[in-house]
């Protein structure tokens, strides 16, 4: 069990007022990691906090802006001050956002440019920028794991989400970058791996899985299930497993890696 023992870690969430990542803080914090809840949504990822206090944990909320490195830097000062170091980063910040989506209503030819940007820089530069404010504390202290949230997107593309996909490509190419260039530079004790989830549901996603009329299955909802072998949707709780070993000790010699999480998804053809 000590390899998985995170007893006093730092650890950094961004996004982490949403479903996936605020129960990945509260998992790293009931495992004994002092975290700081950060997200756009200050009062949600405080409110989070709050929670994860009132079980005996230690957390902080902030606000955040992964878009804009100076507030990026006033919440590292934050950390430091509360926890004097950054052991872990998740960088969970992202999603998609239905202007950026074609769909019967706006063909690709209409996408407006300003929705593809921002869904694009809300995923990759949103791992890129909390990615270089955090990993130097990493850097002076020659040690850190920083997780990235991936997507099955990244591996085959979904129709209709542009952007979406196309970011979250970048994202596995920027781990494997990222790992290299800490180890080559900086320390070998620092690594960087990703998490591609499948299909879970999410503020972002809803509209496009379940009809808001009915919730049941919309027509993609259907066929994200017949494509995934274990024929569910993933809850958060699958991704803990997963994200426990890769900031642990457990996974010491894995790095530049993206793990699938995915309920079979990317091993199924169709036939």
């Amino acid at each position: 069990m000590d390899l998985f023992n995170l007893q006093d870690k730092v650890a950094v969430v961004t996004g982490a007022a949403g479903v996936l990542c605020s129960s990945m803080a509260k998992e790293l914090a009931a495992r004994g990691a002092k975290v700081a809840l950060l997200d756009l949504n200050e009062a949600k990822a405080k409110e989070f906090a709050a929670e994860i206090n009132e079980a005996g944990g230690t957390a902080i909320g902030i606000g955040a802006n992964v878009l804009d490195k100076d507030s990026l830097l006033a919440a590292r000062d934050a950390v430091l001050q509360e926890f004097g170091r950054v052991d872990i980063l998740i960088n969970g910040a992202g999603g998609n956002k239905k202007e950026a989506t074609a769909d019967d209503t706006r063909s690709f030819f209409e996408l407006p440019q300003d929705a593809m940007q921002w869904v694009f820089n809300l995923n990759f530069i949103g791992t890129v920028l909390p990615t270089q404010v955090f990993g130097e504390c990493m850097v002076k202290q020659e040690s850190g794991a920083v997780v990235n949230i991936s997507s099955m997107a990244a591996f085959r593309p979904l129709t209709r989400t542009i952007s979406y996909s196309t970011a979250k490509a970048a994202i596995n190419n920027f781990t494997q970058w990222m790992a290299v260039h800490f180890n080559q530079n900086y320390s070998a004790n620092i690594r960087v791996n990703a998490i591609a989830p499948g299909f879970f549901i999410t503020e972002q996603n809803y509209y496009l899985m379940i009809d808001k009329e009915t919730g049941e299955p919309t027509p993609r909802g259907e066929k994200v299930l017949e494509h995934t072998p274990m024929g569910r949707y993933g809850t958060p709780e699958d991704l803990i497993g997963t994200l426990i070993w890769l900031v642990s000790d457990a996974s010491s010699f894995v790095n530049g890696a993206v793990i699938p999480v995915d309920g079979g998804f990317s091993a199924y053809s169709g036939v």
